[in-house]
Formats: structure tokens, sequence, C-alpha cells
């Protein structure tokens, strides 16, 4: 008797206590098993609303953005006071290879494609939203925002890094020779194309001076930079997240 096949998503009721917010889980193809998406569908969201992608830092899971850093919340604000139009939030895994998969293929399963392809794939199963594709991270999730939208022209309108770790090599301690690339600058600057973007930094993270260097390099590569009083932690993202998703509005606007 064999066995049939998985459905591509299965999806919670909405979480008690958190309106538009359920837990995900998908058949991913790419991550040769099963990856986790908290999704965020405020009220209102229809054919043309836009989709962000939020991606964790190392050590994290897809419960993040929402229980340490209110993306739901936030984003539900912004949309009651008409500073951004209803927008899905999808906010995955990383994969949970090892402490961080740093969303590059490792081991035979592409973390970074699980990400474009198939989370949006899992959006597009359970919401009505076909909009256009935005992406931000903080920390390991910033050098995957940045990089994901460097590596794949034409699929993101915007994207964002906050506290971005400028290569998987400062990720894990200089244990380079676990990865292959992964060096945020030099995938930004071999980019055929890329979507406007910006990236901020807490004036006490010990990342600040690499962003600063990363936003000097990058001085003839159209693009927004900031700092901000902070370290790096949840009171830093949470802080700066109504900055990225008004970022995103004004994009799709101009």
């Amino acid at each position: 008797m064999s066995t049939p096949n998985p459905p591509f998503v299965h999806a919670s009721p909405e979480i008690p206590g958190m309106p538009g917010v359920r837990h995900v889980t998908v058949n991913s193809t790419h991550l040769r098993g099963r990856g986790d998406v908290t999704l965020f569908v405020p009220a209102g969201v229809h054919t043309h609303s836009p989709v962000g992608l939020l991606l964790h830092g190392i050590y994290g899971s897809h419960w993040n953005w929402t229980l340490l850093g209110d993306a739901h919340l936030t984003a539900a604000r912004l949309i009651q006071a008409g500073d951004i139009p209803p927008m899905v939030l999808a906010m995955p895994s990383d994969g949970l290879w090892g402490s961080g998969s740093g969303y590059v293929e490792r081991d035979g399963r592409d973390h970074g494609r699980w990400v474009v392809e198939e989370v949006p794939r899992a959006v597009h199963a359970l919401t009505p939203a076909r909009g256009p594709l935005c992406i931000a991270g903080l920390s390991m999730g910033g050098l995957g925002s940045l990089s994901l939208a460097a590596r794949h022209p034409g699929v993101f309108s915007a994207a964002v890094g906050h506290s971005s770790v400028p290569s998987l090599e400062g990720l894990m301690g200089g244990v380079q020779e676990q990865w292959e690339g992964g060096f945020l600058l030099d995938d930004i600057l071999a980019a055929t194309e890329m979507p406007p973007f910006r990236f901020d930094c807490g004036t006490e993270d010990g990342l600040i001076a690499a962003n600063r260097h990363m936003h000097a390099a990058l001085a003839d590569v159209p693009h927004g930079w900031a700092e901000y009083p902070g370290g790096h932690d949840w009171n830093y993202w949470r802080a700066r997240l109504p900055d990225t998703l008004r970022f995103f509005a004004a994009v799709l606007r101009a």
C-alpha cells in the first residue's frame, strides 16, 4: 500500500489572542522535509496586497518576529493608521540547520530557495495576496534578506537589513570551511539588479563597524543607511520595524 503524498501546507487555526496570526508547516522540496512559517494576515488583504518576508537571526525560529518582535501588532497599528496598506507578513524558519543556516545551500538543502520560492507559494496557497514581495531580516536574517535580494534579481521589490552580519564567516566565528560563499558585500556588488534597499545598525552593536564599512564600500550603489542608538537585541529591532514597513509602503507607492 503506497503512502499518499503529503499536502503542501498545513495551517493552524488563528492563534488565540493574536488576531490574524497562524502557524504553518510546509512540505518543502528545497529543505527535503518540513519548514515552518508564522503568517500574519490582516483584515482587508486582497489580490494586490503586498507580502513582506521577515527573516530571523542565528539560534532563532519562525515565531521570533511575533513573540519577541511584536511584528503583527506593529503591522496592525500601521495599517489602522493608514501608514501602510494591508500587508501579509510571512516569517519563515531558516530551515533549522545547525545554529543557523545563513539562508544558503547546505547538506543538499537549499535554505535560500526555500525562502524565495516556497514561502511565497505557501502564502499564495493560504491567502489571496499576489502583490509585490518585499524582504527584511535581522542579524543573520539581515545578511539573508539583502543577499537573497542580490542573488535573485527581479523577485523582491524592496529589501532591508537590520544589524546585518556581514559574512557567514563572522556568523560562525571563523569556521568558513563549513560554508560556500556568503559575503554580503560581494553579493550586492556582484548583483545584476538590486531593488531599493536600506540597512541600519545600532551604535552600541558589535557589528556597527562592519555595517559602516559596507555603507562606505557601497558609495556608488544607491542605498539607504542609518545608525540609531541601541544594541544587538529585540529592543532595537522592535523599534526599527515600523521604519521597514513604511519603507516597503513608500517603495510600492513610488
